[in-house]
């Protein structure tokens, strides 16, 4: 039986090219600096995002952890929207890892205003925490993706206030593709990146880290200290150069299936789509009926994986194992699950 995955894109699994690729890859040992295909995603990562360097991580908050790190002195503050990944799914995280405080700031769509992160910029007093880092995510958790003029703006206020900005791009591509710009022009909006290989780009394992040669250097000790240095990398990094030659182009493709996906749900009694959160590869709805278990214990033995909501709210992921023939599938499994449940 095939099995229709929309829990996420991390489900993603490489395909036989990808696989012959890392099967093939030259290898050697990257703590040394000796592993040429790492050495070369590293390269290709800096460049496609205008970036002086990059280093190579196991997972996206790896990469995010260790930003916080590399930014911050221990006891630092970090202005954050309280809906981003970094504290919503990261584990607590920072104040493990980096022993920085989390400023956040209420808001469900990753935006809070210019003036709210002003304000929330600590002045020079005893008893404050100095502002180490400001934080923002895009494309959004929400399934929306941040406006360039927002980052822009927030950017121009964070170099004021000598305050770096780390972006937890994830999913930078998908936002790129829904504003139509190059990746390297949000990226621009900030002093390092995170970005994964293995959503969208379908690369089985693995993140990037990118921003300024000392920035970089200085992330490399910390990534040591958290673990992450690895050996004979080659083998994965081979399935990231190929996630970000070959697969960013194709991204456009999932946020189509998306807005499809979306409107065969309109049609089915009960369903609201959060239309404002439609910009990427991800469908937020509400269901006011069925009950939630049974429904996900339903299509499961259909063959259809999905999420339980988390509070009233759904979310589907489309991605690149999944076609509109399977879409059409899990619509009329899914209203008929519905239905029983």
């Amino acid at each position: 039986m095939k099995w229709i995955d929309l829990r996420s894109d991390t489900v993603t699994l490489p395909g036989e090219e990808m696989r012959a690729a890392m099967a093939n890859a030259e290898v050697g040992d990257d703590v040394y600096g000796d592993d040429p295909t790492v050495n070369r995603l590293e390269e290709i990562a800096a460049e496609v995002l205008g970036k002086e360097s990059a280093v190579f991580v196991p997972s996206g908050t790896f990469g995010n952890q260790l930003s916080i790190l590399t930014h911050t002195l221990r006891g630092d503050e970090v202005i954050i929207p309280a809906s981003n990944h970094i504290i919503v799914h990261e584990a607590g995280a920072s104040a493990v890892i980096a022993g920085v405080q989390m400023r956040t700031l209420d808001c469900d769509d990753g935006m809070p205003s210019v003036d709210r992160i002003l304000k929330a910029i600590r002045g020079e007093d005893l008893h404050y925490p100095r502002t180490g880092l400001i934080c923002l995510e895009n494309a959004h958790s929400s399934g929306r993706v941040l406006p360039m003029e927002y980052m822009k703006e927030v950017y121009s206020l964070a170099r004021e206030r000598a305050v770096p900005v780390h972006l937890d791009g994830a999913r930078i591509f998908n936002a790129a593709v829904s504003l139509g710009i190059d990746a390297g022009e949000i990226a621009s909006k900030a002093d390092s990146v995170m970005f994964c290989l293995s959503k969208g780009l379908g690369a089985p394992i693995g993140s990037m880290l990118v921003g300024t040669k000392e920035f970089i250097s200085r992330a490399r000790k910390g990534r040591k200290i958290m673990g992450g240095a690895m050996r004979q990398a080659g083998i994965i990094a081979a399935a990231g150069i190929m996630a970000i030659e070959k697969m960013i182009d194709r991204l456009g493709e999932d946020h189509e299936n998306a807005r499809y996906l979306a409107k065969k749900l309109e049609e089915i009694k009960g369903i609201e789509i959060m239309r404002d959160r439609l910009d990427i590869n991800m469908v937020f709805f509400k269901l006011d009926q069925g009950r939630p278990e049974a429904i996900v214990g339903e299509l499961y033995r259909e063959g259809i994986k999905i999420n339980p909501p988390e509070g009233d709210e759904r979310r589907l992921v489309t991605n690149l194992d999944v076609s509109r023939s399977d879409l059409d599938t899990f619509i009329a499994r899914f209203t008929k699950a519905v239905k029983s449940c």
